[in-house]
């Protein structure tokens, strides 16, 4: 209970800081979008870095170094150190001084007014709007996920089909309304404010977060040699030979587990005598968790040549025993070849199988309060398991093992167009407009490398450092296979640190989280207020009062939608991050050409959206809707074609049309000296 209170009284803070920055919103509905054009140097880097430091930047990338390796500091943070900078001073400054000049609130007008097209507007809209969302999805799922992990055995009989804690849905709810009241009444004040403190708050908080867990773990040195030891692989590109001899035995030894299985129900439960399992049973030198009789009873099985199956009985063992879905026309290899781990990959998991965990004996004898003893009278045995541990329990002994992945060098080095993304940010390009002047950007241009550094160095090592975690005092791995990999940043705090510490730790992870849902909210209700309503409506049509009325609606509206979206959201946080980042990114072709090239067309821009959009929604397609965390094209990031591609159509088509006249040129292209 006591990360719970603590994380209840952080959020009471934090509104506390939305209603003082309310007292400062001036009324109108320029201060509630733009604060007025008032923001100096610190307030726009922290508003800035907070926005691009999300839960993917956090509980993000430490579930994806814990899945993928240390190689994912190089992806992202290295670069977008470098990148965001360079758009900031490349476009941040200049979309301020043409917004400031003709008075822009949002993307669309500026794309309206240099384009010379209403119709621009229609298209981008649902398109902004529609890769927004899924950025939106990847903080509310997150902070369900943190709040849930770390208040585990809070409640002595509610939730108990949350372990006794917040359900993740109740943690989600409660941010987004925490989000909600703040940017509702203070606007992009109150935002830049909330922002300004919640980015200290979880640069204070990480760099804590990060020394009491490697603390924990021995230290730097010692967590990194056990990564090392264990798991040498996280620290690569490549696969380390002992991670591929590690894994080669025991997919042999998991094949040998179905195989037994597929085997004795053929024989109706008796391919082994009963001395046979008896014998087996006191033979078995492993740890009896989950189905360890089978383990036991498939070695004698396999010691003494008792399974006989068919290479077509053996792929449908693999596929039943791995919870795989069975391939309604199985291919010609079937009946010839024993598939791989590799290849058993490829069929898609039913991931609701393991909710038998919960009424299997074999994984739920020990299932109960986490705060309750497994056996009073055997203390030694533990605490009563919670359903996430059941279900990691049945995942980790029925499941194959995971294989272990290289990352080619054509994917690490394509992934450097990712960070393009923040060109095409609506929320990113509002807070360029709050500025005060053009000399507020020095400051963020210069610190915000450093910045992501100190954010992202921590939590990449903290994933890493957890696939070689063990239990105290065992060899056991303190994560078991297949984990959740949103969950392994609360898990570690959580299981790294006190109850008073951890909750101050939580609210870190949930300050960065915040820092950029306020920012995203509000843009959207922006965009549609000015885009949409009062574009389209007429802006005299609508009084100031009004504007502001409709702007708040709208942003309760989205909120409303994200959060229903994100109790049906099962995807990973990074991967989705990754899929939103992209489809902004294949757009900066047009905000780059619109700002430095004269010859961009209307029909040009056209292309360009159009194509980056079509590409965009193809891909997201063929990865089965981001399911498909290793989804490649030609070997690379799908970013990769996205990108040229559109840049390609936009230059095309934009040379065939007739070019715009030099005195609306003259309005964004002024000569020097003028």
């Amino acid at each position: 209970m006591v990360p719970l209170i603590v994380i209840c009284v952080y959020l009471v803070l934090l509104l506390a800081l939305g209603i003082f920055a309310s007292t400062l919103f001036r009324g109108s509905s320029q201060d509630y979008m733009l604060a007025s054009h008032s923001i100096g140097p610190f307030l726009l880097l922290m508003s800035l870095f907070g926005t691009t430091m999300t839960a993917f930047a956090l509980v993000g990338s430490t579930g994806e170094a814990y899945a993928e390796g240390v190689g994912v500091y190089g992806l992202l943070a290295s670069s977008s150190g470098i990148i965001h900078s360079l758009c900031f001073f490349v476009l941040g400054i200049k979309l301020w001084s043409l917004g400031k000049k003709y008075g822009y609130t949002t993307q669309i007008q500026f794309f309206r007014d240099r384009l010379q097209s209403d119709k621009i507007g229609i298209l981008l809209f649902p398109i902004l709007v529609g890769l927004v969302i899924p950025y939106l999805l990847i903080g509310v799922m997150a902070s369900g996920t943190v709040v849930s992990a770390v208040s585990e055995g809070a409640f002595s009989n509610m939730f108990a089909e949350y372990d006794y804690g917040v359900p993740n849905w109740l943690g989600s709810l409660v941010i987004s309304i925490v989000v909600l009241i703040y940017v509702f009444f203070g606007g992009m004040r109150g935002t830049a404010w909330a922002n300004a403190f919640q980015t200290i708050v979880f640069m204070i908080l990480g760099i804590i977060t990060f020394w009491v867990i490697s603390d924990t773990l021995g230290g730097v040195k010692a967590a990194s040699e056990a990564v090392e030891k264990r798991n040498p692989s996280k620290l690569m590109r490549s696969v380390a030979e002992s991670d591929e001899q590690k894994y080669e035995k025991a997919f042999a030894t998991w094949q040998s587990l179905a195989e037994y299985n597929y085997a004795n129900r053929k024989a109706n439960g008796k391919l082994l005598t009963p001395e046979q399992k008896e014998q087996a049973v006191a033979d078995y030198k492993g740890p009896p968790i989950g189905n360890w009789k089978a383990r036991a009873e498939a070695n004698v099985a396999v010691a003494n040549n008792l399974i006989d199956l068919t290479t077509a009985e053996k792929n449908d063992a693999y596929i039943e025993q791995d919870d795989r879905i069975m391939p309604a026309t199985k291919p010609e290899w079937w009946d010839k070849e024993v598939m791989t781990g590799h290849e058993l990959n490829h069929y898609q998991r039913n991931e609701d199988a393991v909710l038998q965990a919960y009424t299997d004996p074999i994984y739920s004898k020990n299932l109960g309060h986490p705060n309750e003893l497994i056996n009073p009278d055997k203390p030694e045995l533990g605490t009563k398991w919670t359903r996430k541990r059941t279900a990691g329990v049945y995942r980790a002994t029925k499941w194959s093992p995971e294989e272990p992945r290289a990352m080619s060098m054509l994917v690490f080095i394509t992934y450097m167009f990712i960070p393009l993304s923040v060109g095409m940010f609506p929320h990113l390009f509002q807070h360029w407009l709050t500025a005060k002047n053009a000399q507020s950007f020095k400051l963020p241009v210069v610190a915000h490398p450093l910045f992501i550094a100190i954010v992202w160095i921590p939590c990449v090592l903290v994933g890493v450092w957890a696939t070689s975690a063990v239990v105290p005092g065992t060899e056991r791995a303190l994560i078991p296979p297949h984990f959740n990999p949103n969950a392994v940043l609360p898990f570690m705090v959580a299981n790294m640190s006190g109850p008073f510490l951890s909750g101050l730790l939580t609210a870190g992870v949930l300050a960065a989280i915040m820092s950029s849902l306020d920012s995203q909210f509000l843009c959207i209700g922006t965009m549609f207020t000015e885009d949409i309503v009062v574009h389209y409506g007429g802006k005299k049509r609508f009084t100031d009062k009004q504007v502001l009325i409709i702007a708040r609606c709208f942003i309760i509206a989205i909120v409303a939608v994200t959060y229903i979206l994100s109790l049906y959201e099962p995807r990973r946080v990074f991967t989705l991050g990754v899929w939103t980042f992209s489809g902004f990114s294949s757009l900066f072709p047009l905000v780059f050409a619109a700002l430095y090239w004269k010859r961009l067309t209307k029909a040009g821009a056209y292309a360009c959206v159009i194509t980056a959009i079509s590409l965009w929604c193809l891909f997201f397609y063929m990865s089965d809707m981001a399911l498909n965390p290793h989804f490649t094209v030609f070997g690379m990031m799908p970013v990769a074609t996205m990108v040229p591609a559109a840049a390609i159509a936009m230059i095309v088509v934009s040379l065939m049309t007739q070019p715009p006249s030099e005195e609306h040129l003259a309005r964004f292209f002024p000569k020097k000296g003028l």
